[in-house]
């Protein structure tokens, strides 16, 4: 599956809109709208955040693997 097409499954599947997700990785909601549509790539740092928010794994927020996992956290962040 391609990203673009896991990130918008996974934000509509928890009822986000594209203005609450773009704030996450601080964009407009044009702005993740132009993401979603193919017109703007997706930089690796708001992955990243996506991965974080939505606590997944990023090879399946990348769209790599169809298994669900959970977003690693380093044993520091644990605290």
């Amino acid at each position: 599956m391609d990203y673009r097409q896991r990130i918008r499954e996974v934000r509509e599947d928890r009822d986000f809109t594209q203005k609450q997700i773009g704030a996450v990785i601080n964009k407009s909601q044009q702005g993740y709208n132009h993401i979603e549509d193919g017109r703007s790539e997706l930089k690796i740092d708001d992955l990243i955040k996506l991965c974080k928010f939505y606590n997944l794994g990023i090879e399946y927020l990348s769209g790599v693997s169809d298994i669900e996992t959970k977003f690693y956290k380093d044993k520091k962040e644990k605290k």
